[in-house]
């Protein structure tokens, strides 16, 4: 009883923190959930779980901010993002023989330095010196007529490795779109290129572990943990006209030099 208890807290308030959080980043929530589930659930059901909350959690996210997005940005981001992510996993097939770069251990776990994530966290590093070196920022606008390019950059990937949200935040937040528009495109591009992608992995792991699933009460923790998610969407919608443009840049600065450190490192 005492651990399914600490199962909610643990959850609920990571989901409300980071959902909150990635809000205006614009990425984040399955990256960094998905290891808090996997601390009470083997790794597959943790995927299956945490894919669930993110696909929900965007599409509460799209009906509190969607008409906002700048649909003609979304549009030029979208195709391409979502006809390279299918590029991106076929990809994936050819080289997921690659040899692995480094293994190293920390206490009782061993952590890879994979080819790929090594070449997403230098891509991912880059854009974010953008956002927290002013020098940097105040030099380099990026064109609308490269959103095609980015949007097939992040498809690509997403569909490579899965961390397509980091690269949508940096290319979207140079568009000089204004805050509340980049974080509602953001969320449109989120929801579009993700769904089925997101919809088949979920289903797949979801059904293959129901069972556990069930057994471990997961179905009602899934429930509580989508709304905590919600709340933690909807009070940083409320507090979306309390921050200005440049906190919203060093907040997807931060998070990308962070995400970035973590593949590169094979923490990720």
């Amino acid at each position: 009883m005492e651990s399914n208890i600490l199962q909610y807290v643990v959850l609920c308030t990571a989901a409300l923190a980071v959902s909150g959080l990635t809000l205006f980043s614009g990425f984040g929530l399955g990256t960094l959930l998905m290891p808090v589930f996997a601390i009470f659930f083997p790794l597959e059901v943790a995927i299956a779980m945490t894919a669930v909350v993110h696909l929900t959690n965007n599409l509460f996210k799209l009906g509190l901010l969607g008409r906002q997005a700048n649909w003609g940005v979304a549009l030029r981001f979208i195709i391409p993002g979502a006809l390279m992510a299918v590029v991106g996993a076929v990809v994936l097939t050819y080289i997921s023989d690659l040899p692995v770069l480094a293994i190293y251990k920390i206490g009782p776990y061993n952590f890879e330095i994979e080819v790929v994530k090594v070449v997403l966290g230098g891509l991912i590093f880059l854009f974010a010196l953008l956002e927290l070196v002013p020098a940097l920022e105040g030099r380099i606008q990026f064109s609308r007529k490269y959103l095609p390019l980015g949007g097939a950059l992040s498809g690509f990937f997403g569909g490579l490795s899965g961390h397509q949200g980091a690269l949508r935040s940096a290319v979207l937040i140079r568009c000089g779109l204004p805050k509340e528009a980049f974080i509602a495109t953001g969320v449109v591009c989120a929801v579009v290129v993700d769904f089925f992608r997101l919809a088949v992995y979920g289903v797949t792991f979801f059904s293959s572990h129901f069972d556990q699933i069930i057994e471990a009460g997961g179905l009602g923790l899934i429930s509580a943990v989508t709304l905590a998610a919600f709340v933690g969407a909807f009070t940083g919608k409320r507090l979306i006209e309390k921050i200005t443009l440049r906190m919203v840049q060093l907040i997807v600065g931060v998070g990308l030099l962070l995400l970035a450190t973590g593949l590169v490192t094979g923490l990720i």
